[in-house]
């Protein structure tokens, strides 16, 4: 079995950065690297099914979908993660933790098999750790005090096409 674990540290509180993980206004400006990624239907409420949607590729139909199996608000989102039409699912998990600086996130993808799970986390990993280290910082440097997107922020959200 694979799986995969991004630690990043950021200089923001844990509720700006919760927010700026599960707002579905917020989630498409730092996912895929601001180019789509938008959550359908999601609510941090285990039980919840809901939807990414990004743009379909060859072998991609554009939809994950996914099930919330555990919430402990702000520190911790599980959920499940299926990208492919009736495919195994693999489990997400988002844990925050403060530190003297503002917040630690740790990203995990588990539940990968086989050689296509191999590849598959592969290609994920490094799809992640630059939505990490650079989408999701840009993101939360343009949130205000309350985790709102400023007014002269240059973020939004881009098109699929």
């Amino acid at each position: 079995m694979s799986e995969f674990r991004i630690v990043c540290d950021y200089p923001h509180p844990m509720t700006k950065v919760c927010r700026a993980l599960t707002d579905p206004a917020l989630v498409p400006l730092w996912t895929s690297t601001g180019r789509g990624g938008r959550p359908e239907g999601f609510a941090p409420t285990v039980g919840t099914r809901f939807r990414f949607i990004g743009k379909p590729t060859p072998g991609w139909r554009g939809i994950v979908d996914c099930e919330v199996l555990e919430v402990d608000a702000p520190r911790l989102l599980r959920f499940t993660w299926a990208g492919d039409e009736n495919g195994a699912a693999t489990f997400v998990a988002y844990r925050l933790e403060e530190t003297p600086t503002g917040t630690r996130f740790t990203w995990e993808h588990t539940g990968f098999t086989g050689l296509g799970g191999l590849v598959m986390s592969k290609v994920l990993r490094s799809v992640r750790t630059k939505m990490l280290t650079e989408a999701l910082p840009a993101v939360l440097d343009d949130l205000d005090d309350t985790g709102t997107l400023r007014p002269t922020s240059p973020l939004r959200p881009r098109t699929l096409d």
